[in-house]
């Protein structure tokens, strides 16, 4: 199964990693690279661009949105054998880093059927 974990900003420290927790965080990528756990990994833009389509019309819009409390910053795609694999590898990654939020929802592809189907 994959999952699609991501980071969101939650308006906290800004300030760089230092670089013991940079040591770890290679380690912890490296761990789940080697192991086959981790497809894809990397951090995000902070604005980007909004795309709506409404009514047959296609709108553009770049950012930064100021209605955006809680935009994904940073992701990591991984194959895991279950949610709860999943959940514990998020665990993991926030005792690396400290405070703060994200989301893990299952990716489906071409051929994964919907829950409920």
């Amino acid at each position: 199964m994959r999952f699609l974990m991501m980071t969101t900003d939650t308006g906290g420290n800004d300030a760089p990693p230092d670089e013991k927790l940079q040591q770890e965080m290679g380690k912890f990528i490296e761990e789940m690279a080697k192991s086959g756990v981790l497809l894809a990994t990397g951090g995000l833009e902070p604005y980007g661009t909004r795309i709506t389509s409404s009514g047959g019309k296609v709108t553009v819009t770049d950012g930064p949105f100021t209605e955006a409390k809680e935009g994904v910053v940073g992701f990591a795609l991984i194959e895991a054998r279950n949610r709860e694999e999943a959940i514990e590898l998020s665990k993991r990654f926030y005792s690396i880093v400290g405070d703060g939020e994200g989301v893990i929802k299952q990716v489906f592809g071409p051929d994964d059927p919907f829950p409920g189907q």
